[in-house]
Formats: structure tokens, sequence, C-alpha cells
């Protein structure tokens, strides 16, 4: 039987939300998946469509999301619904509603910055080399089965999370003396939540196309659809 995948895509257009979903729509066709989009979360409060759903691919920075909308993809995903996004589409979403911080278990807090001399006044200066380091949780989990620690130079996701994540690849945010931190921060980049019935997959790393395509953050992104999808 065909499963359903939704892609909800949207909010701010520095992630690229059409052409970075763009770059999966094809993988979930060839994986089986009868594909709709939508460009507005008010979709998840259609409870008939959203039962018919198994996963949902959202990817939607910051914007808004109406009670009735988020309430609507808690249930979802509560019924087995699967949830899954990267970057700022899902762990930088909807940051006004606390109900959809705690389904997703991790929230954007901030990406360090390059050395105060080294900034130009444009996003490259949040781009930094860093490395996802596995876990050994993460070593042994189909999602990241035969892949090692990698190094990207893009956006490190500093993350505010809960325990009830179960992370596969962290990164850690050395202490400069130009941050007000006083020791390494280990910050979660994969991980998976099991939410009712329902699972949900994010992977920090996304925030460019050229990220997306990375052979190592491509694989994680297929497998964590896959693994996400009821």
């Amino acid at each position: 039987m065909t499963r359903t995948a939704l892609v909800v895509r949207g909010g701010w257009d520095g992630h690229h939300p059409v052409e970075a979903t763009d770059l999966y729509i094809p993988f979930l066709r060839d994986s089986g998946f009868d594909v709709t989009i939508e460009d507005d979360p008010q979709v998840y409060a259609d409870a008939e469509r959203m039962a018919a759903t198994d996963l949902v691919l959202q990817s939607v920075t910051m914007s808004q999301a109406s009670h009735e909308a988020v309430k609507g993809l808690r249930d979802a995903v509560a019924a087995g619904t699967g949830l899954a996004g990267w970057h700022g589409g899902i762990a930088d979403s909807f940051r006004a509603s606390s109900d959809y911080l705690q389904l997703v278990g991790g929230q954007f807090a901030t990406h360090p910055s390059k050395h105060p001399d080294e900034v130009h006044g444009d996003q490259t200066d949040n781009y930094l080399e860093y490395t996802v380091e596995l876990t050994d949780l993460g070593r042994g989990h189909e999602i990241m089965a035969g892949l090692d620690d990698f190094t990207l130079t893009t956006e490190q996701y500093w993350v505010l999370h809960d325990d009830l994540i179960d992370v596969l690849a962290t990164t850690t945010h050395p202490v400069q003396p130009y941050h007000p931190w006083h020791r390494p921060i280990v910050s979660p980049a994969v991980w998976t939540r099991e939410w009712g019935a329902g699972r949900i997959f994010v992977s920090t790393p996304g925030h460019s196309l050229d990220v997306l395509q990375d052979d190592n953050v491509r694989t994680i992104i297929e497998r964590g659809l896959l693994w996400a999808a009821r």
C-alpha cells in the first residue's frame, strides 16, 4: 500500500524551504510515498487529512502556527504520523508555542560566530568548521549505520533540549575568548524522539542547499525520513 507524505514548507526564506524540500521529494516518491505539498501549517488542523498522513516533512523556519494547528500536529504524531526535518525548518519553528517545542524536544538557541575580526556582516559570519560526532547510540542505529564522524563548514547549532530525545550525533561548541561561556557545550546534532505511537527525526545540519547535498547529511536525512514514517 502506498504511504502518504505531507511536505509543509514556508517561513523564513533564508533557509530556501522550497528548493531544500525539492531536493528530497524525488527520494520520497522513489521510496513509495504519495507526496503532497502545503505552504501553511494550518493544514495540521485538518484531523482527517493528518490521520491519513504517514510522514510530515516540515521546513518552516520561525513563522507562527495556530493553537489548532499545533494541537493537530501533536495529536497526529501521537497517533502514529511521523514528523521529520532539518535545521531551522523543524528546530526553530513556531517559537511562541511551548506545545510545539515540547513535541520536537529541541529548540535552536544560537549559532556562534567567528572571531570579531573575521566577521563581515553576512551569514557567512556564522559558518564554522565543526565536527559531527556519532554517539554510541548513533553508531548502532539504522539511521547512522556505516557512517563515521564528519566535518562541515556551516552554521553550528546550539540547541536547548530535554532528555526524552535519543541523540545519535553531537557537536561541541568550544570555549573562545570572544564568547561568554566558560566550558565547552555539547549540543545534539541528530536526534530521534518517540511520541505516543509516532516518531520524530531532526538533523540540525541543513542550513543551505550545499549542506543538504553533503553525502553524510543527505544519507542521514533520507534514512531519518524513512525511520520516522509510519
